[in-house]
């Protein structure tokens, strides 16, 4: 269930499921979070790895859920890469069908707890069934106030900036804008987080220290927090530890804080 269980949103520091010390004044205003190790968890207990990726798909909504309870502004989940399709056919037929499932069964809760549902990533070549429920969600969602959940679907960054580029040439091309008006924030803007707070913070599991090709661009100043705990074990204690992690941080954005000497 979705339902609210913290109780401590409105207060500056919390004592949540056994993590001291959350600051929910200076929380991560937008996480992101690669749920990798789905398989590896399987395999680990005998299990096929499909089984895992129905596990990963419990973890999401116990994270999801302690999120917005403590006041995260966004949390954006790598669900599947543009690569992912080199998979064997049976479990990417496997995962498309857990998406479809996902939307069918969580839909009325996320919506009830005022979750802003979007998809990125080129979900224009998914079937035509998952695209309208992907849609629907969205239309449903669109004017909930929570937390926006980015559901990163046939997903890649290169992918991303790439056609970003493609519109704002086409702009330019047009004569709509000048080469001389592009900057940082356009380019924000044709992306597929656009509206989306900065990303403060990315979350691996699953033992491996890369980025995968994932929000390249808005990982500019992210911090970066990973773990061993394969996703379906990642509880939502594991993401306070990480929250906690983050406000020890020194973020100076390239410049020198108050108290640094030269």
């Amino acid at each position: 269930m979705w339902k609210k269980w913290i109780g401590k949103k409105n207060t500056d520091f919390a004592t949540i499921d056994g993590c001291d010390g959350v600051d929910l004044s200076r929380l991560p205003r937008h996480i992101a979070i690669i749920m990798d190790g789905n398989g590896r968890w399987a395999q680990k207990q005998g299990l096929l790895r499909t089984l895992g990726h129905r596990a990963g798909v419990e973890s999401l909504k116990e994270v999801v859920r302690a999120a917005s309870n403590i006041g995260v502004q966004a949390i954006t989940a790598y669900a599947f890469s543009t690569e992912n399709w080199k998979r064997p056919d049976e479990e990417v037929s496997f995962l498309m069908n857990l998406f479809s499932e996902y939307i069918d069964r969580e839909l009325d809760e996320l919506d009830s707890e005022n979750i802003k549902i979007r998809f990125i990533g080129r979900i224009d070549e998914l079937s035509n069934v998952l695209q309208t429920k992907f849609e629907n969600a969205q239309t449903r969602t669109v004017n909930n106030t929570g937390l926006i959940l980015n559901l990163a679907v046939n997903y890649g960054s290169r992918d991303e900036i790439t056609r970003a580029v493609k519109i704002i040439a086409q702009k330019v091309v047009g004569n709509e804008i000048s080469v001389n008006s592009i900057n940082e924030t356009m380019i924000d803007h044709y992306l597929d987080t656009a509206g989306v707070p900065q990303l403060d913070l990315i979350i691996r599991p699953g033992g491996d220290y890369r980025i995968s090709n994932f929000l390249l661009w808005q990982a500019a100043y992210a911090e970066f927090w990973y773990t061993d705990i394969n996703w379906p074990d990642f509880k939502p204690c594991h993401l306070y530890a990480a929250i906690l992690e983050y406000q020890k941080r020194d973020r100076r954005f390239g410049g020198l804080n108050k108290n640094s000497t030269l």
